[in-house]
């Protein structure tokens, strides 16, 4: 379960990245994107925090 979120994050950042420099319109978008990799993140690092 843990290295599926850490590829979501990855994925998530890398989309939010190659959206930031092909698609300017979209920003709030992206942003969004960027927000839900980290959320995704710090929910890892809490519940890994909590079960050992």
């Amino acid at each position: 379960m843990k290295k599926i979120i850490y590829i979501l994050v990855a994925a998530l950042v890398i989309s939010w990245v190659l959206g930031f420099i092909v698609f300017k319109v979209m920003g709030a978008l992206i942003h969004l994107l960027l927000l839900l990799a980290v959320v995704l993140l710090v929910y890892n690092w809490l519940s890994n925090k909590t079960t050992t």
